[in-house]
């Protein structure tokens, strides 16, 4: 099932969960995840990957893990493609998050997802992982196997 948002297409069981920053003298404090938010299914790993301007890093899927990206520096797209069920037509969903759109994106199994750096300095993002990286629960394909048009702005 699509849930529509704003004119955009939500692929199932995807959250995008604003969060809080709090300002204080000396520097913000920026929320992440509790245990008792939505998305939380549990902790494996966290971890930080950054990623320079215009650089784009696809494609992937877990079969099992959640992810919970939250951007803290830079600015980055995310693409997410949905072919669960045989849906492999309109199932883009294209998010971007940064200090401005401060919130956390939760994907759940089985959906294919890569990302774009769009600020000129690198961006980072973390990941708040359900469960412990392992190369048999990741499947990856080659940039050009899923058609999507990075180039636009």
């Amino acid at each position: 099932m699509k849930k529509v948002l704003s004119g955009l297409i939500m692929i199932n069981g995807v959250l995008i969960t604003p969060l809080k920053i709090i300002t204080v003298k000396g520097g913000d404090v920026l929320h992440a995840m509790k245990s008792s938010d939505d998305g939380f299914s549990g902790f494996g790993e966290a971890y930080f990957s950054v990623i320079d301007y215009g650089v784009v890093k696809a494609w992937k899927r877990h079969k099992k893990m959640q992810i919970n990206f939250i951007v803290p520096k830079g600015k980055i797209r995310f693409v997410l493609y949905n072919d669960r069920d045989g849906h492999e037509v309109n199932n883009y969903q294209e998010v971007i998050l940064s200090l401005n759109n401060y919130s956390r994106l939760t994907i759940p199994p089985m959906i294919w997802f890569g990302f774009q750096g769009l600020a000129e300095e690198s961006s980072m993002l973390l990941n708040l992982a359900s469960l412990e990286h392992t190369i048999n629960e990741v499947d990856s394909k080659p940039i050009d196997e899923i058609k999507y048009n990075w180039e636009r702005s």
